[in-house]
């Protein structure tokens, strides 16, 4: 019988992570209207269906090589409030990467 408890603390350890997969996926997205906002769209797509964001800013970092500036990135980030919820949108030159 002491083979059959830690099998029993594995299955409830899975379905709690199991119930808490769906929280994690909604955080990465946001709604405007009936529209879903995902990492992938281009900022045309963004601004299509949310509208302006109510503050732009501009990152611009290093692309390097081992030890090497081999060149520069423009990160573009867009916040939008909304049911007083920021959502914090980051774009690598025209593709969202990342939703905070």
């Amino acid at each position: 019988m002491h083979g059959y408890q830690p099998v029993k603390h594995l299955v409830r350890a899975g379905l709690l992570v199991c119930l808490c997969l769906p929280f994690t996926v909604y955080g990465a997205s946001l709604r405007c209207g009936s529209r879903i906002i995902k990492i992938g769209m281009t900022s045309a797509d963004v601004l299509g269906y949310c509208g302006e964001p109510d503050e732009r800013e501009v990152e611009v970092h290093d692309i390097r090589s081992g030890n090497r500036v081999t060149g520069t990135t423009q990160l573009n980030i867009w916040t939008y409030t909304q049911a007083g919820s920021r959502k914090v949108l980051e774009f690598d030159q025209d593709r969202l990467i990342n939703i905070r």
